[in-house]
């Protein structure tokens, strides 16, 4: 729905947006004009957990409410931002008096709990390096990760030690303090009580002199072959979660915010904890998991300002229909935005249509450690592209060619891949003992992020795919993203992937999988409908050539679309066994 343009609406009790005129601002930036707007540390440096927590403390708005929790029922505690910088405090001294210090990395395994903000900013305050991991993975990912991040200390539950972790401690000789939030009675050899290290712990604590390059955080990207990257960020990166959170978000100070994205991933700390917590906000945090009622009565009972929701959700959503979001009063809502996948066009018009206001859609990366491009607040929108480059941010589209040199595209709507000019304070710094596969990531000055793309005359960029995902039909190059999101412009549709399917005439065909909304049935008049408004809207060359019906699609841990599975089931390779597709 490329020729579709939904404009920009009107902004309710706030005039402008923080980003008003996009070309000004673009013109004029400058990260050391930004810079100006963080306190940085007394001592000289710079240190996320005090621009997020206590600058605002010492600029006399330690009263606000900085965190607002919700139990699985229900039930809402809050942290000041006074009470949160107690907190943390305790949580840096505690650190210390295990003999914790700069540079060694603390690692969470929890959910949406409060504990978990705590460990995350009290680490960064201690000057050690946050690493964040999904509740939901299995023992081996949680090995991996812990190993290859020379963890010292884990911050868990007894319930997920006893299920995940116990069993691997001997495998794993460098974690020495395993932190347990709850009762840890019974939990086994080898653990303490968090809560009873806190409550001997101080709540004032001066914070060391961390530099901008200073490690702070380490994020493991999941990945579908191969062992996961730790991709490395340090305390300079604040800067750019503040500037994004402002100009990508709009987020203003004293605004309600709520981040759906589990703490694991590395949305879930860069846009989950620190971003809102820079700029002021108050941070809803929710300990349930999805439950679409659930989730719309926070909306109206909260009174949330900004929402920032993942794709899936949002298509999970879109099922329900228009009837549930009308039950409830969403007019506090000012801005929705969506991050983790590209956003089919479809779910931008149903979220226009079905709660007053549509969802901006975003691109960044693990790599990137923020927001890069995005749909502004005063930004007409085109639905299903990933909107505009950052004020600060320079991107472009390129190609790379055999002797290994870039050759930029000028031409509207050509794709190629999307490459950045490296300097953004939240960029990367490395991959945890992997010199040269990060050095593989970088043509001179140009960061190479693996996804194609195209940007039009008007300077919007389009998502078409990983270069890995691009179906290679009879010499034409069709990205899968193209084609899912005309399929999910059919009623009928709730989710949709988009294979290449090996062939010995045009190299490969295009096969969709397409799982259905309720009430409809997977029966061959609706397969040839399909077929049909995929041809029309695509041509004959783009539309696939079969479509599988399916329950269900199966996705990662957070909430993307497995291409490649789907491909490794079609070519009946074993479960889980995706090596020999970087060739198939």
């Amino acid at each position: 729905m490329a020729d579709t343009l939904i404009r920009k609406s009107a902004r309710g009790s706030l005039a402008l947006p923080n980003l008003a005129d996009y070309s000004a601002t673009c013109a004029s930036f400058n990260w050391g004009v930004e810079r100006l707007a963080l306190r940085g540390l007394p001592g000289g440096g710079i240190n996320i957990a005090f621009e997020a927590v206590d600058r605002h403390v010492q600029n006399g708005r330690g009263g606000q409410v900085a965190l607002r929790c919700l139990s699985r029922d229900g039930v809402a505690s809050e942290f000041t931002y006074a009470g949160l910088a107690a907190e943390t405090n305790r949580f840096a001294n505690m650190l210390a008096a295990i003999g914790v210090g700069r540079g060694e990395r603390v690692f969470s395994l929890l959910g949406r709990v409060p504990q978990l903000y705590v460990t995350a900013l009290g680490t960064l305050k201690a000057g050690a390096v946050f690493c964040p991991m999904f509740s939901a993975f299995g023992p081996e990912p949680i090995r991996a990760r812990l190993e290859l991040g020379g963890a010292r200390v884990l911050v868990t539950t007894p319930q997920l030690y006893q299920r995940k972790v116990a069993a691997l401690r001997e495998q794993l000789p460098k974690l020495e303090h395993v932190l347990l939030v709850g009762d840890a009675a019974g939990a086994g050899i080898g653990t303490r009580s968090l809560a009873t290290l806190m409550a001997k712990a101080s709540d004032s604590f001066e914070i060391p002199p961390t530099g901008g390059e200073d490690m702070a955080l380490l994020h493991f990207t999941s990945g579908t072959t191969g062992r996961p990257k730790g991709a490395v960020h340090v305390h300079a990166a604040v800067l750019q979660h503040y500037v994004t959170g402002r100009l990508a978000l709009d987020l203003h100070p004293g605004d309600v915010f709520w981040c759906t994205a589990d703490p694991g991933w590395v949305t879930g700390t860069s846009y989950g904890i620190i971003a809102p917590l820079v700029i002021g906000a108050t941070l809803i945090i929710d300990a349930e998991e999805f439950d679409a009622e659930r989730w719309y009565g926070i909306l109206q009972e909260q009174k949330v300002d900004v929402w920032y929701t993942a794709p899936t959700a949002i298509r999970m959503l879109m099922r329900l229909g228009d009837e549930l979001p009308a039950r409830f009063d969403l007019s506090r809502l000012r801005f929705m935005a969506s991050v983790g996948e590209p956003l089919n066009s479809e779910a931008v018009i149903w979220s226009q249509r079905a709660l007053g206001r549509p969802f901006h859609d975003n691109w960044w990366q693990t790599e990137t450690g923020g927001i890069m491009i995005a749909n502004f607040a005063a930004m007409d929108i085109k639905p299903g592209s990933m909107g505009k480059p950052l004020p600060g941010i320079e991107a472009a589209i390129a190609n790379v060619t055999r002797d290994g040199r870039l050759e930029f595209v000028d031409s509207p709507d050509e794709q190629g891949q999307l490459v950045l000019k490296s300097g953004w304070p939240s960029m990367f710094r490395g991959y945890l003992g992997e010199e040269e596969r990060y050095r593989k990531c970088f043509i001179g000055d140009w960061y190479l992020s693996g996804d194609l793309a195209r940007r039009d005359a008007d300077g919007y960029y389009w998502f078409v795919g990983r270069a890995d995902d691009v179906i290679k039909t009879s010499g034409h190059l069709i990205g899968p993203f193209e084609v899912e999101d005309v399929f999910m412009q059919h009623p009928a549709v709730a989710e949709c992937g988009v294979i290449g399917k090996p062939d010995p005439v045009a190299g490969e065909i295009i096969k969709a999988f397409v799982a259905l909304k309720p009430g409809f049935e997977p029966d061959a008049a609706l397969h040839d409908a399909l077929l049909a408004h995929a041809r029309k809207r695509l041509g004959a060359v783009v539309a696939p050539k079969e479509i599988e019906f399916a329950p269900s699609l199966p996705k990662t841990r957070s909430g993307k679309i497995m291409r490649r599975l789907l491909k490794a089931r079609e070519l009946g390779l074993p479960e889980g066994d995706t090596s020999t597709l970087e060739n198939a």
